[in-house]
């Protein structure tokens, strides 16, 4: 289990300017849709835009932390 405030934390780590909006899916805190907006996704195509956001994650699913992640990208505008 991980807590929204960690969660987005193991993302910013990754991509600092992101903002992140995080929902628990089912109330276990291990399910999640997860929306990242970010500088870094311009110019990326989409799949490259959700591995950087998984690769942010790769510990918690790793470890179990995170069991599932619905996985929204914004480019963010200037």
């Amino acid at each position: 289990m991980i807590d929204n405030d960690a969660l987005a934390g193991l993302i910013r780590a990754e991509l600092p300017d992101a903002e992140v909006g995080i929902f628990d899916r089912t109330g276990t805190m291990d399910h999640f849709n997860v929306t990242v907006r970010s500088h870094a996704f311009r110019g990326k195509t989409l799949i490259e835009q959700h591995q950087l956001v998984y690769g942010a994650l790769k510990g918690a699913l790793k470890d179990g932390r995170v069991h599932a992640v619905e996985l929204k990208t914004i480019v963010a505008e200037s």
